[in-house]
């Protein structure tokens, strides 16, 4: 694609590695065939290619935004099937996160969506005040009929039947390898994760420990910022995603570390992508440091040694993560851990379509997110599984609020097939009596 930014534009980073995205699209128009939205709304713009034009239209004469294109823009997914599809390697995600930092800078969206978009930033990353949300959303719920935004509805539809107690696992501190100790991790707790399932980092941490690792919970880490990157919020992603890389690397520069394990996969994409996000700034080493040994739960378990198990006469549909698949480019290793631990593992058609959770897309753009759920349950539940795995906390509760099928998190059925307690997901509701405080 042909460029016409000037070499005044040129100067400023984020131009030009749009510059540099925007250069090496083609056109083809392979990213239609696979984008989710254009699948379900057929518009041009609202796939990839189309969303490029807008973008590059944007940046190029320096415009104020304008409805159409934040329309379409918000519409994106970030699901990133484009980029697995796209044979030139557009990075799709630096652009369209670039546009929409831009979009933060010179929009000025109307009154009802800056104080959801507001509520959602200082809401979500944040595990207590998540919590105290919840509650409130389980107290409103009965109402939800006299709600009359789209919107809030799918917020009062996010609270879970049972809010999980605190678990004191997640606070700062190191686990013990059991047996030898091979490698020496730090655990990546988040946020949203810690107020709607706290057992995917409990079981982590036994499965972990049970492998030979030592597990460390880093002083000062916490949410990884993704929520508000995607949002454009630069500066408020960028100050937790430092709390970050200033925690891990004083570990690393410690005692050290083996690897960084993130088990929300929409949290390692972001993670991975700190040495880009930070290039220019005086975190910049320690970033790039970071992202280098940061890793999803299945590439650290494939490096263990996770015994062959017996069947266990379980057929699981497995689901895959976007960020998982796309961002991170994994397909393979959590389907081969559970076949491994001796499930039976089966996968819907069109796996590589989202489920519509995508962070907060299925709470500001619920018709839409919707419609994809409704699709992805249909395509699960036709293989007729006893029950899901998935790898991330979103795509979890999206597809677990449409189905009777028990969802769990794929390292709750590695721990549970290696000596670990049933998942919770898989017991009868209710049969959990919570013994810790639900708030902190």
């Amino acid at each position: 694609m042909q460029t016409t930014f000037t070499e005044k534009q040129l100067q400023d980073p984020g131009i030009q590695r749009a510059n540099e995205i925007l250069r090496s699209c083609v056109h083809c128009g392979f990213c239609t065939a696979t984008c989710p939205t254009y699948q379900v709304l057929g518009d041009e713009l609202d796939s990839p290619r189309g969303r490029i034009y807008l973008i590059k239209d944007m940046l190029e004469n320096e415009r104020v935004p304008d409805e159409k294109t934040v329309k379409h823009i918000d519409r994106c997914l970030s699901c990133l099937a484009c980029m697995s599809t796209c044979p030139s390697g557009v990075h799709y995600m630096h652009l369209v996160d670039h546009a929409r930092a831009y979009i933060e800078q010179h929009y000025k969206r109307p009154f009802t969506d800056r104080a959801l978009r507001w509520v959602l930033a200082r809401v979500l990353p944040y595990p207590t005040r998540f919590r105290l949300a919840l509650l409130g959303a389980k107290i409103a719920k009965p109402f939800r009929g006299l709600v009359p935004d789209a919107r809030l509805r799918a917020m009062l539809d996010m609270a879970p039947k049972e809010i999980p107690p605190v678990s004191r696992n997640d606070d700062p501190q190191s686990f013990v390898a059991q047996g030898t100790r091979c490698k020496r991790v730090a655990l990546m707790t988040g946020c949203a994760q810690k107020a709607l399932n706290t057992d995917i980092n409990d079981a982590t941490i036994r499965l972990l420990t049970r492998l030979g690792c030592e597990v460390v919970v880093a002083e000062g880490a916490g949410c990884c910022g993704a929520l508000t990157h995607h949002m454009g919020r630069e500066s408020e992603s960028h100050a937790t995603a430092a709390k970050n890389i200033r925690a891990w690397a004083a570990e690393m520069d410690g005692k050290g570390l083996d690897a960084i394990v993130i088990n929300t996969s929409g949290c390692g994409t972001t993670v991975k992508d700190y040495g880009h996000m930070f290039r220019n700034e005086p975190l910049a080493e320690d970033a790039a440091r970071v992202s280098a040994i940061a890793m999803d739960v299945s590439e650290v378990l494939m490096q263990l040694d996770l015994t062959e198990g017996a069947d266990k006469g379980l057929t699981v549909a497995y689901h895959a993560a976007c960020s998982l698949q796309h961002g991170q480019q994994i397909k393979t290793h959590p389907k081969t851990l559970l076949k491994r631990a001796g499930f039976k593992v089966v996968e819907p058609a069109d796996p590589h379509l989202c489920c519509g959770s995508a962070g907060t897309y299925n709470l500001m753009q619920p018709e839409i997110s919707g419609k994809l759920k409704d699709r992805k349950i249909r395509t699960l539940e036709a293989k007729k599984p006893d029950l899901i795995a998935a790898g991330n906390i979103g795509c979890m509760m999206q597809i677990g609020s449409g189905t009777e099928l028990p969802i769990v998190h794929t390292v709750e059925l590695l721990d549970w097939a290696t000596g670990g307690p049933e998942p919770a997901g898989l017991s009868a509701p209710g049969k959990r009596t919570p013994e810790i405080p639900i708030l902190r």
